[in-house]
């Protein structure tokens, strides 16, 4: 039979699609399905034509489902998380349970609520707790059996205060950025007003004393609870501040160059962390640890390591 004429979809094609309408183009989802973008096209093609109605529509600033679009992605993510689920359960893969999950502040907040629908929709008896909490409250919390599983953030060759865990699984790197408001303006000769959070967070640490190393005058002009908080700060114009790339935003725009004979200090990248398995732990945990990292690859674009 033609394949036109017999409904069903190719689950292929179906993540492509999910993955082009979460990433907003052809070519920022090309990486999240490890295709090409010229196949990323053939994919969305073929779909378009099998079912015979346009999924996107396209712009010069990328592209947006249509209302047929939108209808299908809920479909497509129901239909590829009860695919999983039934590869896992054929295979004696189950998560039933209550999982305490800590993550960094600074991880993705784009791919956090993605993640957990994907885990809902794919285990629906797993219910997921989820804390956002500074990085090393976490590893120091995970040491106690506070938390079941532990996503952190590292500055690579910066040690803060606790080394690194043993066995932890690298998600990512992301580059640390010195980012404003595309408005901001630096006062001629006024030390650099420095957004941050609290003192306990390792990321002011490392700011400051890289400041410091790099004898750069600066001033706390400003002290975010969050980093929902420093990215309203920073859009406000109230100073400059060092994030990670994924948490800055749209809004924000990299800076290096504050004026004239006035250069900021490159900076480093930052890596993501799964803390490793504890001695004893339940046997579900340790596949639900797997199962988020293997999402955070198929979702991100992640490689784990």
């Amino acid at each position: 039979m033609d394949d036109l004429m017999a409904p069903g979809f190719d689950f292929d094609q179906l993540r492509t699609f999910v993955a082009v309408a979460e990433a907003g183009s052809l070519s920022a989802a090309a990486p999240r399905v490890f295709l090409s973008q010229s196949s990323v096209s053939e994919q969305i093609r073929k779909l378009e034509e099998r079912i015979g109605v346009t999924l996107f529509t396209r712009g010069k600033q990328g592209v947006s489902p249509t209302p047929a679009g939108e209808r299908l992605l809920g479909h497509a993510r129901q239909l590829i998380a009860q695919s999983e689920q039934a590869w896992h359960d054929v295979r004696g893969f189950s998560l039933a349970g209550e999982l305490r999950l800590a993550i960094t502040d600074y991880f993705r907040p784009a791919e956090v609520a993605r993640m957990l629908r994907h885990l809902g929709v794919a285990y629906p008896s797993l219910r997921i707790h989820v804390t956002i909490l500074k990085s090393g409250v976490i590893e120091s919390g995970y040491d106690t059996g506070d938390f079941d599983i532990g996503l952190s953030m590292r500055v690579l060759g910066k040690s803060l205060g606790r080394d690194a865990v043993a066995g932890t699984r690298t998600l990512g790197r992301e580059s640390l950025d010195w980012v404003a408001s595309p408005d901001f303006v630096l006062d001629d000769g006024a030390p650099l007003p420095l957004l941050v959070l609290p003192d306990t967070c390792a990321l002011h640490r490392f700011t400051t004393q890289w400041l410091d190393e790099q004898q750069v005058p600066y001033t706390i002009a400003h002290v975010a609870s969050g980093v929902a908080g420093l990215q309203l700060a920073l859009n406000a114009g109230l100073g400059v501040a060092c994030l990670n790339a994924s948490a800055a935003g749209a809004s924000l725009v990299r800076i290096e160059t504050l004026m004239p004979g006035r250069r900021l200090p490159a900076l480093p990248d930052a890596e993501f962390h799964l803390l490793p398995a504890r001695r004893g732990e339940p046997e579900w945990v340790t596949q639900a640890r797997d199962a988020l990292a293997e999402q955070l690859t198929a979702s991100a674009g992640l490689t784990v390591r």
